[in-house]
């Protein structure tokens, strides 16, 4: 019996353990798409207490401990942080096969250098020892980020945000790592939902350009493109709850936009025909711009209303889409090169049954002279778990080519969430040891090693034309 999270954690051959331990665990990380706030890195926050660092905006966490049964005052409510933290230390117990429970310990031991399993006996030791730490001057965020060897992290910042975190960083001449903008337009897409006149409001303001049209609005988004640019900015990313058919989209968008600055409705197929327009018209300023376009797609929001309307939105009661979108994906690529060219392309699904079709979505659009141009992201959300991380590789070498994978992000909201990378690298290793031991592959560690460390870190690097200055 192999101990808990010892050193050769999901590690089951030779080949694997070296493949892991001499090449891949090596690797700097780049964390291409997260939800952390440029604002505590630029101040190099630092936390009271191990409740605040693990459990604070932590959805992930809030959904097992509600599945035990917990009340929410202990959750997102009024009680006291080690109360919190005591929930929690009961809950985890019962999250037997649920990447959280991989994820905490490892977090525990890298960060804290602390070998106690999580629950009730545990808790107070656990607290003690942590907070103890974490008042510690390189348990900062900075601190947290220089000892997790990242050199580049790309945030998820709204066009109207006036980057001013993102500035202060860059000219912190004692800051190595590179913190970019990453370009979310969501408020200029989603029609539909609540707040999008007053937001258009917000972007004529901050771009200058007044919107009247569709004309204005895509001036204003090229003009806040252009100033994230001037910030480093090499990446887009979008939030779609589905992907919108294209039919005779680009002819109806003024229209539909005019009708709703006009307080007037709008129907489903108007709301999808704005939709795909304005993908098409971004995706090929991204390429003018040698961005990348990420697109995550696939999450029905806050189905739980009661709850929604109590502590709001982005609180753990989002679900997976059963919608089949592969017509319209495979549409809305070809549109968009017809109309300019795709850009470098990263397709993100939360319902793990499209893994297969999106795969061959990537294959029929790749372009000379970048390999992987088009790529089928990393196992996200509900689905960065050991099973679901090998369901995506294994799909993709099926279907694909493994080799020239940009390989995982966080997604995370917690600036301790770099042991997931440590997780992927493990799952990656172990997948590709398991078919060198199996007589599928031949056993030749110098290639095998050089291509784990780029799947880690190098292919990420070169897609998104980032240099490591450390």
């Amino acid at each position: 019996m192999k101990q808990f999270l010892d050193n050769n954690f999901l590690l089951e051959s030779e080949t694997s353990c070296r493949l892991f331990h001499d090449y891949a665990g090596k690797m700097p990380i780049i964390d291409y798409h997260c939800h952390v706030s440029p604002q505590e890195i630029a101040l190099d926050i630092k936390f009271d207490n191990i409740a605040e660092a693990w459990l604070g905006g932590d959805h992930y966490k809030w959904r097992m401990i509600r599945a035990c049964g917990v009340d929410e005052y202990y959750i997102t409510g009024a009680a006291d942080p080690q109360e919190k933290f005591q929930k929690f230390a009961e809950s985890l117990p019962n999250a037997i096969g649920n990447p959280l429970y991989h994820w905490t310990h490892l977090e525990l031991k890298r960060y804290f250098n602390c070998d106690l399993t999580i629950n009730a006996k545990n808790a107070d030791d656990i607290w003690e020892h942590c907070n103890r730490q974490l008042a510690e001057d390189n348990k900062s965020v900075k601190g947290i980020i220089r000892q997790s060897n990242v050199t580049h992290i790309c945030t998820t910042d709204d066009p109207i945000d006036n980057l001013e975190w993102h500035m202060k960083m860059q000219a912190d001449k004692n800051w190595e790592v590179e913190v970019l903008p990453a370009f979310r337009p969501d408020g200029a897409i989603d029609i539909n939902r609540s707040g999008f006149r007053e937001y258009i409001s917000e972007l004529s303001q901050v771009s200058g350009v007044q919107i009247k049209s569709i004309n204005d609005l895509q001036a204003a988004l090229v003009n806040r493109m252009d100033f994230f640019a001037a910030q480093g900015c090499v990446t887009s990313d979008h939030g779609l709850d589905f992907i919108p058919r294209v039919d005779g989209c680009e002819d109806k968008a003024n229209i539909i936009l005019l009708k709703v600055l006009a307080d007037c409705e709008i129907d489903s197929h108007e709301i999808e025909a704005f939709k795909a327009a304005m993908m098409i018209f971004l995706a090929k300023e991204y390429a003018k711009r040698n961005w990348v376009m990420q697109i995550h797609y696939g999450a029905v929001r806050s189905v739980n209303s009661v709850m929604l309307n109590n502590i709001g939105p982005d609180t753990g009661f989002d679900c997976i889409s059963g919608r089949d979108n592969s017509a319209s994906m495979y549409k809305l690529l070809d549109a968009i090169n017809v109309n300019g060219g795709l850009p470098k392309t990263v397709l993100y699904s939360l319902n793990p049954n499209d893994d297969a079709y999106l795969v061959t979505a990537v294959g029929a659009f790749q372009g000379a002279g970048i390999p992987g141009k088009i790529q089928h992201g990393s196992a996200w959300w509900f689905n960065d778990t050991k099973t679901g991380m090998i369901q995506q590789m294994t799909n993709l070498a099926n279907l694909g080519v493994l080799g020239y994978f940009i390989g995982m992000l966080t997604d995370g909201r917690s600036f301790f969430s770099y042991t997931r990378h440590e997780y992927f690298r493990r799952i990656l290793c172990n997948l590709i040891g398991s078919w060198v031991e199996n007589g599928e592959y031949p056993n030749d560690i110098e290639f095998l090693g050089k291509l784990v460390q780029n799947i880690s870190y190098n292919n990420a690097m070169g897609f998104l034309g980032l240099v490591n200055k450390k």
